[in-house]
């Protein structure tokens, strides 16, 4: 009772420090949840994880020493996102220095004659584009990709950043349904079922991508034209507005080479999505990302001072992104490994009446926003559906069921803490966590509410009548 409680306050502690800028979340990510760890062990209600990595990560360390197991979890939440940490470290720096060779200025430049001065026409491309690049369904990719190549327009346009943020983060959420993103392939193999559950989310991520297209990038782009107006550009202002004035950026860029590295980035991408479905070229994304890295350093700056210069000055963006993935994996196994993590998926199965069994379907996706909010997918796949499931079963719902309502809180995943990559992007954009997690939230339920109406109505999603 009390490590549930302990749980609770923690999530509550942790997410109001976070959105009050109490703490930054950096210092949340740590201290938070090593508080509370530390209250568990000296209470006595700790109940360490059985989970097999935490088990082997003990090494020599016996639980009954209650303090000497706290290294060991946070070991094993490093561990946990140390492929990612190094993924993005190679992944920043591959953007960054084909950002300094120019790569995006032809589509900046594009777009910007696109749009003509119309923040609308900006904000539905930044849409559609986002869109189509989250199908690799790598969110670290779509996000250097479009920051990078809109960005500048928000900037030179005097935009809001904060649509950009927001309409990345839907865009990406919707398409990380689809089975090599993630959440799905968890859902169907903790579940056992098959890919038709694919062709049962498919009519709700269509309708959502089209609000996000439709509905929201409009009502951001109205806002926008009433705060800036249109500004009717000519072809030579655009030019002027796209012109490069530091000496010191002209000096790094490579036009010349442009065909080569625009090359180069669709075949990495091209690899990375491909590898998701053929699995004897699947090569993990952090060795592509460095062979990359290392590719496009030799070839766009053959001295190795320029190499070195190129490294140092876009290391900073990689380091502050690898620390906080870091933070967040320590975060992850003390509140996994302490067993609050076991105790919370607990309670959502003992609170809920008996009464409302025949809501079961419902109720797990309502669960499963906060579910996948404040704990990794892995967590919630492999630890707390497991036990909804078999509730489930008693009340009537199959696995197919069970699987597509817990994939109904993915609308709010991403915007979780404990997604590596968000901190990528609220690096590139300048963003406030806290900020850019409310303003997102509310555009994600509506994406919410599509699924789970979509879902119900094209009856995959039942109401029983208890017996």
């Amino acid at each position: 009772m009390l490590l549930t409680l302990l749980a609770y306050a923690m999530i509550i502690v942790f997410m109001y420090v976070v959105m009050t800028k109490k703490m930054s979340p950096l210092a949340s990510l740590i201290m938070v949840p090593l508080f509370f760890t530390i209250i568990a062990i000296v209470t006595g209600s700790a109940q360490f994880t059985a989970d097999p990595g935490f088990v082997k990560s003990l090494g020599d360390a016996k639980l009954a020493d209650n303090f000497t197991a706290i290294g060991p979890m946070v070991l094993y939440g490093i561990n946990q996102t140390a492929k990612t940490g190094i993924m993005l470290l190679f992944a920043i720096l591959y953007f960054s220095i084909m950002l300094d060779t120019g790569l995006f200025d032809p589509i900046t430049k594009k777009m910007i004659h696109f749009a003509k001065g119309d923040p609308m026409k900006v904000l539905i491309a930044t849409a559609v584009v986002s869109a189509a690049v989250s199908m690799n369904g790598d969110g670290t990719t779509t996000t250097l990709i479009v920051v990078s190549a809109f960005l500048p327009i928000y900037q030179k346009l005097n935009m809001k950043v904060m649509n950009l943020g927001v309409l990345i983060i839907l865009q990406n959420t919707i398409m990380n349904l689809l089975p090599w993103g993630g959440p799905t392939a968890r859902a169907m193999s903790v579940l056992n079922v098959g890919p038709e559950i694919l062709g049962y989310l498919a009519p709700g991520m269509i309708l959502s991508l089209l609000y996000v297209i439709f509905l929201v990038a409009p009502s951001m782009g109205r806002k926008e034209r009433k705060r800036l107006g249109i500004t009717s550009l000519s072809d030579e202002e655009i030019d002027a507005l796209t012109k490069t004035i530091d000496p010191e950026k002209d000096a790094y860029r490579r036009p010349n080479l442009f065909v080569f590295n625009g090359i180069l980035t669709i075949l990495l991408i091209a690899w990375l999505v491909a590898g998701s479905f053929i699995s004897a070229i699947a090569i993990p994304s952090l060795l592509l990302f460095a062979v990359g890295t290392i590719i496009a350093l030799m070839v766009n700056y053959p001295n190795l001072k320029d190499q070195s210069k190129r490294i140092g000055d876009n290391a900073g963006d990689a380091v502050q992104v690898v620390i906080l993935v870091f933070a967040a994996g320590i975060f992850m196994g003390l509140f996994q490994g302490s067993g609050m993590a076991n105790a919370l998926a607990q309670s959502f199965t003992t609170i809920i009446p008996k009464q409302l069994g025949g809501f079961w379907g419902l109720i797990i996706a309502l669960i499963s926003a906060p579910g996948t909010f404040f704990l990794s997918n892995d967590g919630f796949y492999y630890g707390i559906m497991p036990v909804l499931a078999q509730a489930g079963a008693r009340y009537g719902f199959d696995n197919m069921s069970m699987a597509l309502a817990s994939l109904m809180g993915q609308a709010f995943h991403l915007l979780s803490p404990l997604v590596a990559f968000i901190y990528l992007l609220l690096r590139l954009t300048g963003l406030d966590m806290g900020e850019w997690q409310r303003t997102a939230g509310k555009y994600a339920l509506g994406v919410f509410i599509i699924f789970i109406v979509t879902i119900i109505l094209m009856g995959h999603m039942q109401v029983y009548i208890p017996q």
